[in-house]
């Protein structure tokens, strides 16, 4: 399962959905949540957190804050469909097992992935 922060885009969310990509969606049923509450929530069943906030990776990496495993999305406005495409493909292949304990930052020109 997906846990998809606030700041989303609701085309993103949807462009997953459509891919039968399990989302559970901070934006539309648990608004005004703290990113620790969402790293918690990650953690129990297994969800990877989505993300554009940086604030995550300050968490994993310098808090020690546990969470199952996070995708940060870096792009600009006008990058979406590329983005959203990247990320589509990328996960076509991975599962949260895969994903479990991973930082992943996805931008148009590459993809990193990082144990936390």
């Amino acid at each position: 399962m997906i846990l998809a922060d606030e700041n989303i885009s609701s085309n993103i969310i949807l462009s997953l959905r459509t891919r039968n990509f399990n989302v559970f969606s901070i934006k539309e049923s648990a608004r005004g949540n703290t990113d620790v509450s969402i790293a918690e929530y990650s953690v129990n069943p297994p969800k990877i957190i989505l993300t554009e906030d940086k604030d995550f990776g300050y968490l994993a990496f310098e808090k020690k804050i546990l969470m199952t495993g996070c995708i940060l999305l870096r792009y600009l406005p006008f990058e979406e469909i590329i983005i959203t495409n990247l990320l589509l493909l990328f996960l076509e292949n991975q599962s949260v097992e895969t994903l479990t304990g991973k930082f992943i930052t996805i931008t148009p020109h590459k993809i990193r992935v990082t144990n936390i």
